[in-house]
């Protein structure tokens, strides 16, 4: 259809009307809009991608006065951006509810380029983790539990059962309790949201100094995949690790959180070899 228009130009829009000229400028600034909220706040490419195309689309079929293509697009424009915020619920709840908070606290997660600004209370959630870790670490209780980064563990998760649950400290250690379905493996946060749990990572092939578990294999092999941080608890010790850059580190009780810390804010760069 498109190229039937375009072989008679007599059908292109008049943008000698001022009007036509305003109507416009106000489609491109609004395009423009939606599809900058596109980018910065949804993780996947799907939904970016979707969303420009649409908005594209329905620029040309304005230009070109394809009235019933131009208001068709913009129904299913208006239903891909309701479908869209659906399917990122949490995220959209947690950004609004902060910027009504004034809340400022911001953690990035872009698979390979800087992502979406995401906003919530990185102290608080860190918090409930340290906490369920010194539980755990009293009781002996292993744990595996890896916070996502900038490097996407979308992959990975298959492995495992999806929760898409707040952070809680009390649904941490009902996870890994033994004999529950959910406490081999290890959880996966991302945000303020414990997304998977009972998820499986390659271990690491590396000769190992020492004596490691299952656990710490796969804490080590995850770190050397991406840049994501996990903290580790021994079931036969209780000594409370943390995995990070391919490399296994030891924390004390009193260390957890500062050590954590250091490891969540550290810039992402290839380790040196």
């Amino acid at each position: 259809m498109i190229s039937v228009v375009l072989a008679n130009p007599t059908f292109i829009v008049n943008f000698a009307d001022p009007l036509t000229i305003v109507t416009f400028v106000v489609l491109t600034v609004l395009a423009v809009l939606i599809n900058l909220f596109s980018f910065y706040e949804f993780r996947r490419w799907l939904p970016r991608i979707v969303i420009l195309s649409l908005t594209g689309f329905s620029i040309i079929a304005y230009i070109f006065l394809l009235s019933p293509v131009f208001y068709a697009l913009l129904i299913v424009m208006a239903v891909a951006m309701v479908y869209f915020l659906s399917a990122n619920a949490t995220e959209t709840r947690a950004l609004v509810a902060n910027n009504m908070k004034g809340k400022k606290s911001l953690s990035f997660h872009r698979a390979g380029k800087k992502q979406g600004e995401v906003i919530f209370d990185r102290d608080e959630v860190y918090g409930k983790v340290m906490s369920a870790v010194l539980w755990m670490s009293k009781q002996k209780m292993g744990a595996l539990i890896t916070f996502e980064r900038k490097d996407s563990l979308s992959e990975e998760m298959k492995s495992g059962t999806f929760i898409n649950a707040p952070v809680s400290a009390e649904l941490i250690q009902t996870i890994f309790y033994p004999g529950t379905r959910l406490h081999d493996g290890a959880v996966v946060i991302r945000n303020d949201q414990i997304v998977a749990a009972s998820v499986y990572y390659k271990p690491t092939t590396r000769p190992l100094t020492g004596k490691y578990g299952s656990r710490h294999r796969a804490a080590i092999g995850i770190s050397e995949q991406c840049d994501a941080v996990t903290i580790v608890v021994s079931e036969e010790t209780g000594r409370i690790s943390i995995a990070a850059q391919g490399e296994l580190n030891s924390v004390t009780p009193d260390a957890l959180m500062s050590t954590f810390q250091e490891f969540m804010s550290a810039a992402s760069e290839p380790k040196e070899e």
